[in-house]
């Protein structure tokens, strides 16, 4: 088998809370492919596997502008400590850059960096900043959602350092009460993909061997294995698609009952956690 390096072990441990003699052991079964041994992890039942988000060092923030009710600009810029987040230039530049990003909406990062704000390009903005700061300092994504009515829900990890989790929800009428609502929900329960039918079907093909390789080491008869699945899959869809959730306020009601029952669709959603994916 080939040998692999703690650091490797660490973070597969942290990602999936699996032990780590599990990690090691399935790192060397994978032949180091990390994606591989989530996988060998998952189907030898670590629980919390896929359901934790993945964490990195990185530090940062998240920002928002708004212009009126329909448009709207999520933004995560990363540092490398808690002491520059949480001071005035890096604060400002987030601010300068999310308000770029509303009034361009450039194609994707690289397209950001290249863009001119003041004379200069975000990139030159984010290397003078990172000689002033003293630290790297990056746009790690953006977000902009336009049309309908978009909320916005900012929350602090820890009162003392701006925003770490930022949401942008998408509803085709305007329902500020339930917009705000759906926003805390997302924050609080990370869904990946706004519904069933948004998930790309090389996840949903991925999800599925996974959960078929599972079921037979479990034993079930073969000929149940696809009617378990197909159940393990809705069960997946619980978890990471928005409308399917349960509801944090009452969990008896799905985000699309709620949804139905304000007379409102949710058309759309972003979810940004400073470091994590």
């Amino acid at each position: 088998m080939a040998s692999v390096n703690m650091a490797d072990v660490k973070r597969l441990r942290e990602l999936t809370a699996a032990g780590m003699m599990d990690c090691k052991k399935a790192l060397e079964e994978a032949e180091g492919d990390f994606d591989k041994a989530v996988d060998i992890l998952r189907v030898k039942g670590a629980k919390d596997v896929g359901k934790r988000e993945a964490r990195t060092a990185s530090n940062g923030l998240v920002a928002v502008k708004h212009e009126g009710e329909g448009l709207a600009a999520l933004l995560e810029l990363n540092c490398e400590t808690d002491f520059v987040a949480k001071g005035e230039r890096f604060q400002e530049l987030a601010a300068a850059v999310v308000a770029h990003v509303l009034a361009t909406r450039p194609a994707d990062v690289p397209s950001l960096l290249e863009s001119e704000l003041d004379g200069k390009t975000i990139k030159e903005h984010l290397d003078e900043a990172n000689a002033a700061l003293g630290e790297k300092i990056e746009v790690r994504r953006f977000t902009v959602l336009e049309g309908g009515y978009v909320a916005s829900y900012m929350h602090k990890t820890d009162p003392q350092l701006p925003p770490a989790v930022g949401v942008l929800v998408q509803l085709d009428t305007a329902n500020p009460e339930v917009a705000k609502d759906i926003a805390q929900h997302t924050a609080a329960m990370a869904p990946k993909y706004l519904s069933p039918n948004s998930v790309p079907a090389d996840v949903i093909e991925k999800e599925r061997t996974v959960f078929e390789q599972m079921t037979r080491e479990e034993g079930k008869p073969e000929a149940a294995i696809g009617k378990i699945v197909d159940g393990r899959i809705n069960g997946w869809y619980k978890d990471f698609t928005l409308l399917e959730q349960a509801f944090v306020k009452d969990n008896k009601k799905s985000i699309a009952k709620v949804a139905a029952e304000a007379g409102v669709k949710v058309q759309g959603f972003a979810r940004y956690k400073v470091g994590q994916a």
